[in-house]
């Protein structure tokens, strides 16, 4: 048996039109996966599913958006009535916005109340909205995989990005509670994991971490002298986490957070 074997797998991931989002669903299409990308815009989920499908024909995507319950129920009704379950839940939908994050002049005190709750909103509720309506999916047949998108912001105080740590923080929370809910009330076939990655360069994060000609920042300096590795993380560097934690090769393996990180979490510093 391959426990790795990811081709009967049915895998939704949000945020599949970013840059980790869509790293992993590319990644999972390469390995056979029938992978179904969640997004909110209809032009920007059908120009990455047509993306997707220069991968694989078992690329399919539908309009959602992570924090309207009702748009999320639609779209497992739509799910379920094409593909007859849902095995995989990747909650890989977050962001954050300027208002939350305290700027190089600024203190906590100067943080707009209002973005840092559409920031816990996006990254929190986001998350667990999708959880609840697709796992109660995967629950009807007592068999279905939970991963969340945590942070190395959730264990130690990153300056600056407050909302977005909050809620990061809530996450690792949320992904062990659910784990034991779901084990108890629905049996061992129900798992719920987080992966959390150290710093990666992408589209929100690029002009915080890089000049530029791509040389780093103060910031990025900082956070590369705390990074045993020496470097940022490739997208790509994620795929191994995701992969073990969304086959059989996993399934006694639940209610944890998997750092991907170059050794950030482990290091003082000193």
């Amino acid at each position: 048996m391959n426990l790795f074997n990811l081709e009967d797998k049915v895998i939704l991931v949000t945020g599949a039109c970013g840059v980790l989002g869509g790293g992993i669903a590319k990644y999972l299409l390469e390995n056979k996966a029938t992978v179904i990308a969640l997004h909110y815009k209809e032009d920007a989920l059908n120009e990455t599913v047509n993306d997707f499908k220069k991968i694989s024909d078992k690329a399919d995507g539908f309009v959602c958006n992570v924090v309207k319950e009702e748009s999320l129920q639609e779209a497992a009704s739509n799910i379920i009535a094409k593909y007859g379950k849902i095995d995989v839940l990747i909650n890989a939908a977050g962001g954050n916005k300027p208002g939350a994050t305290v700027g190089p002049d600024q203190s906590v005190f100067d943080v707009d109340v209002e973005q840092f709750k559409q920031v816990i909103d996006l990254n929190l509720f986001g998350s667990i909205l999708p959880s609840l309506v697709f796992g109660k999916a995967m629950a009807e047949n007592k068999k279905g995989t939970i991963i969340n998108l945590s942070s190395m912001a959730a264990d130690r105080v990153i300056t600056r990005v407050m909302g977005y740590s909050a809620s990061k923080a809530a996450i690792d929370n949320f992904t062990k509670w659910m784990a034991v809910e779901l084990a108890q009330k629905y049996g061992e076939g129900m798992r719920v994991n987080a992966i959390a990655p150290g710093f990666f360069i992408g589209n929100q994060n690029r002009a915080l971490l890089t000049n530029e000609d791509g040389s780093y920042t103060d910031r990025g300096h900082t956070i590369i002298k705390g990074t045993p590795m020496g470097r940022f993380g490739d997208a790509d560097e994620l795929n191994g986490a995701i992969h073990y934690l969304v086959s059989e090769a996993s399934k006694f393996v639940t209610g944890i957070v998997v750092p991907i990180d170059g050794g950030f979490s482990a290091y003082s510093g000193v």
